[in-house]
């Protein structure tokens, strides 16, 4: 066998992938023995169709694809499902800005013929990240490739829909969101993007209504909203106010006389201990007013502007405008008792960094009490685990305080809701799957459908078992393949994505939808600063690849794997993996021109060792399997590789080759030198199933050359040592 001095990783992995995917081995139905262990079930985190590959995804798919592979050679019927998420607000941003370099906006288009350019987009680009994952090297079932815009797929997220609607769970109310002026919808709270920004902190004087001479002193950073404050509030416990509570103060500007309320949440640190309430504009503000009956005045629209409900100065002036008239007019009123310079964090839009607003809307809701018990105690009951167990925190803070799920959003791209309303008395409304014949309310009008789509995050969410063939429960693949077993996500998502996939499979279809939660890291910079392509500090894992060879790249994300909550990204560690292929392939080169030509070594059997040396390195080989599969099991990916390195190279080459050259070159004895042969083609070969996992493309090409007895079609399907 005649084998090149360097592995070219580029005259390799196009030509594996082909046969990996030529042959089916990504697909359960060839991939399993006849005698399976069972199904391994993971599904593919969807990326946007927006997105191109990060460091963040070849790290999740690296540690996805390391344990589909460890399984299916474990001899379970594996299944790993990609797909795509249409990312509403994300994709019709992207859309729209190509549209304004048109000189044109979705509004002169209309909803239908702007839908169809973003499926032209999507059609054009959509696909691209899945391509870019191929080059890694991940062995999903490409065949049962979803997307959450697909026919099968609209239709489980209208079944939930409709599920959640009959049960009484969807509701409409008017509340305060969290409104993008930009994209013209509202967000959820974990949508939003906190930035620090350096501002003012304006200490306002309100005089008392009985004694205008006197007065409470309120400090803000948004003076713009207090044209809408209906109260004054203070903590309880505070002395400096208690003899105030329950007076009346007047409102600077408008005039209007509001009270002065008594409120626990009032923190008496903060500025003068005073705070103005405006339950309109204030997430906070809306909880007092709720508890002391508070109206709600909006002064704010859609558009961050002062509305009819402001004194006719103020009306049309944008925010920004808005409050430097207001600062201005106090301080001639002589009521601004001072300005401090004061940092704090201000929300913006995740998807276009617009200042995000909170404005009183009509929008969807989600009741949150019940689904979020469900997902509690499914992972309090050791159903579901975390790994690392500490992520468990992040989850039960955020659902033991969960707010009603606004799933409702104000764009055209998405799965529009399924409700109608009728045009003889609008405020009047009825579900329908289908377009309605008729008003189901008047029995004469023609209905309109909701303007509004869902929230990206409620199709998400029927992500593992809607890629399965949900709500058809007789569904061949749900019935074999659900619950899924492991999912691997961000730690950002925890709360957005992971959650929501829990409880809504628990309420769907009463079963957890996966066993185990990898949270990997996130990576970052060597010196650990975000990465990001906008700020130059992005690494393209593409240019890695091409530089280092996809296995080089996935050797070096595994090995920087630890339970800390970043990484920080070294490409040393990937240059290290490209010098680790070639030790390996040289390896191989080295223990073939051992043999005889045309001999080949029966690796069934676990060799006998003759010599103290033989003895060590299988003694080492038992106990680095026994180890491996401890590690896999425990989701220790890093030091799995580690062990796997430190075994191959000095365990192995660096000792036992030179004993194993000796053994055969200067030794008489015909027996000893066939068993050493035996032995290193045993241990080489072992080797690369376990190296495999993480290392696929060399460990495969070496397989298809070795002069082995009886050996399977390919590498990824053999059997993984006992």
């Amino acid at each position: 066998m005649d084998l090149p001095s360097q592995y070219n990783p580029k005259d390799t992995e196009k030509k594996i992938y082909q046969f990996w995917m030529k042959n089916g081995y990504f697909k359960p139905e060839k991939n399993a023995p006849k005698k399976s262990k069972g199904a391994y079930t993971v599904v593919l985190p969807p990326p946007n169709i927006t997105g191109s590959l990060h460091l963040g995804h070849a790290l999740n798919v690296t540690i996805q694809d390391a344990l589909i592979r460890w399984k299916r050679m474990q001899g379970y019927k594996t299944l790993w499902v990609p797909g795509i998420d249409h990312a509403a607000i994300a994709a019709q941003n992207v859309v729209e800005k190509n549209l304004k370099k048109e000189g044109i906006s979705r509004f002169d288009l209309g909803r239908e013929k702007f839908l169809e350019k973003v499926w032209e987009w999507k059609e054009k680009y959509g696909d691209i990240i899945l391509d870019q994952f191929k080059q890694i090297g991940i062995s999903c079932d490409w065949s049962r490739c979803r997307f959450t815009m697909d026919k099968e797929y609209v239709k489980a997220v209208e079944t939930a829909f409709q599920y959640y609607y009959e049960k009484g769970m969807i509701y409409r109310g008017k509340r305060v969101v969290n409104w993008c002026p930009r994209c013209q919808t509202s967000l959820s709270e974990l949508e939003l993007a906190h930035q620090e920004e350096k501002s003012n902190l304006w200490h306002i004087k309100y005089p008392l209504a009985e004694n205008k001479d006197q007065y409470v002193t309120v400090a803000t950073t948004r003076p713009e909203t207090m044209l809408g404050d209906t109260a004054v509030a203070v903590n309880p416990k505070d002395e400096r106010y208690k003899n105030l509570i329950g007076k009346k103060i007047i409102l600077p500007i408008v005039g209007r006389e509001i009270p002065i309320v008594a409120d626990p949440m009032i923190d008496q640190a903060f500025g003068t201990g005073a705070v103005k309430v405006t339950p309109a504009h204030d997430m906070t503000d809306v909880e007092i007013g709720r508890r002391h009956n508070l109206e709600t005045i909006q002064v704010i629209n859609e558009y961050v502007k002062m509305n009819e409900n402001t004194p006719a100065a103020y009306q049309g002036l944008k925010v920004a405008e808005a409050r430097l008239k207001i600062v201005e007019e106090l301080t001639g009123l002589g009521l601004i008792e001072k300005i401090e310079e004061y940092t704090h964090q201000v929300p913006r839009c995740s998807r276009c960094n617009a200042l995000v607003e909170n404005l009183p809307s009509w929008q969807w809701f989600v009741k949150m009490d019940e689904l979020s018990q469900k997902a509690i105690k499914a992972v309090e009951s050791g159903k579901i685990k975390f790994h690392p167990k500490h992520w468990e925190n992040l989850y039960f803070s955020w659902l033991k305080n969960v707010r009603d799920w606004c799933i409702s959003r104000q764009i055209w791209w998405g799965h529009r809701i399924p409700i109608w309303f009728c045009q003889t008395e609008p405020e009047k409304y009825f579900l329908s799957i289908k377009p309605p014949k008729k008003c189901l309310i008047c029995k004469k009008c023609q209905p309109k459908q909701s303007e509004d789509v869902l929230d990206t995050w409620f199709s998400s969410a029927l992500w593992p078992f809607a890629v399965l063939g949900w709500p058809n429960k007789k569904a061949k693949d749900l019935k074999t393949f659900y619950p899924t077993d492991s999912l691997t996500t961000g730690h950002d998502i925890i709360n957005l994505w992971v959650a929501r996939m829990i409880f809504s499979s628990l309420e769907l279809l009463n079963k957890i939808p996966f066993k185990d939660v990898i949270i990997n890291a996130m990576v970052k910079t060597k010196d650990g600063k975000r990465m990001s392509k906008s700020l130059g500090t992005g690494i393209d894992p593409l240019l890695m690849i091409e530089k280092y060879g996809a296995d080089a790249t996935r050797f070096g994300l595994a090995w920087q794997i630890t339970e800390l909550q970043d990484m920080r990204f070294d490409e040393a560690n990937i240059m290290a993996g490209k010098k680790f292929a070639n030790k390996i392939w040289n390896a191989a080169r080295f223990v073939c021109w051992q043999l005889p030509d045309k001999e080949k070594i029966d690796i069934k059997i676990t060799p006998r060792p003759k010599t103290e040396t033989d003895k060590k390195i299988l003694a080492d080989f038992k106990e680095l399997v026994k180890s491996t599969d401890k590690l896999l099991a425990d989701f220790e990916f890093g030091k799995a590789i580690q062990d796997l390195y430190h075994f191959f190279w000095h365990n192995f080459c660096d000792i036992y080759l030179e004993t194993a050259k000796k053994q055969i070159s200067e030794s008489q004895d015909k027996k000893l030198q066939a068993n050493t042969r035996k032995i290193l083609m045993y241990v080489l070969t072992n080797s690369l199933k376990l190296l495999h996992i993480f290392m696929p493309f060399v460990t495969e090409e070496l397989y298809q050359v070795l002069p082995i007895k009886n050996k399977k079609k390919a590498l990824i399907i053999e059997s993984w040592p006992k």
